[in-house]
């Protein structure tokens, strides 16, 4: 009889703790220091590299019909007048003039390029992609200084159901390659405005947000 009294005790609490968890508690795993206040000292964020379908502006000064509106190919490729399939994806907008320039010294003597980012649409390793209980779910390219406040307005906040505070932020380590997961309080950030749920994001982070048990 007491065996049995134990049991029930424990399945019990088993069962509360579970309750707590579909309530809307908290995520396990260590939290991310809160955003600072972007300032004007600030340094920008690393620069872009190119992605498949972006769309880009090529620019060669003196010789506007050398330059071009472009987009990136599937195959990572560009091609402009005088330049047929060059390589693009995977270079930074600097890199990539530096090519142009290359080649086009060939036809003309020192040719002036620039590369101007029109629309990015961002790989993989270069968007914030935020999934589950969410208004619209979204694959965001990353830009400097991007906050966790500014990918949840981006997809029109939290659903009805959704447990904010038991969202979670999946995050690779690169210099390691481990994958590294933090909870996140999405629910205080968002209808409690506490400014310290604010953190800063990384290219390649994943934000899930699960939905409430009842």
């Amino acid at each position: 009889m007491l065996n049995m009294a134990k049991n029930k005790a424990i399945l019990a609490i088993g069962a509360s703790s579970l309750a707590l968890t579909g309530c809307g508690g908290f995520a396990s795993g260590p939290e991310l220091p809160p955003a600072p206040a972007v300032s004007q000292q600030e340094g920008p964020g690393e620069e872009y590299r190119i992605g498949p379908n972006d769309n880009l502006t090529i620019f060669v000064w003196r010789n506007p019909e050398l330059g071009a509106k472009v987009q990136v190919r599937p195959d990572g490729r560009i091609t402009t007048p005088l330049i047929t399939d060059m390589p693009a994806v995977g270079k930074t907008p600097t890199m990539l003039a530096q090519d142009i320039k290359l080649q086009l010294s060939q036809y003309i003597n020192d040719p002036i390029v620039s590369v101007i980012l029109n629309e990015s649409k961002g790989t993989t390793h270069q968007q914030v992609r935020i999934v589950g209980a969410t208004d619209k779910p979204a694959a965001l390219p990353y830009r400097a200084n991007m906050t966790l406040l500014d990918a949840m307005i981006a997809v029109g906040g939290l659903s009805e159901y959704a447990a904010g505070n038991k969202a979670r932020l999946i995050r690779v380590n690169r210099g390691t390659g481990r994958q590294q997961e933090y909870r996140l309080r999405l629910g205080d950030l968002l209808k409690k405005g506490d400014s310290r749920a604010n953190v800063k994001l990384n290219p390649g982070d994943v934000i899930i947000i699960p939905e409430s048990m009842f």
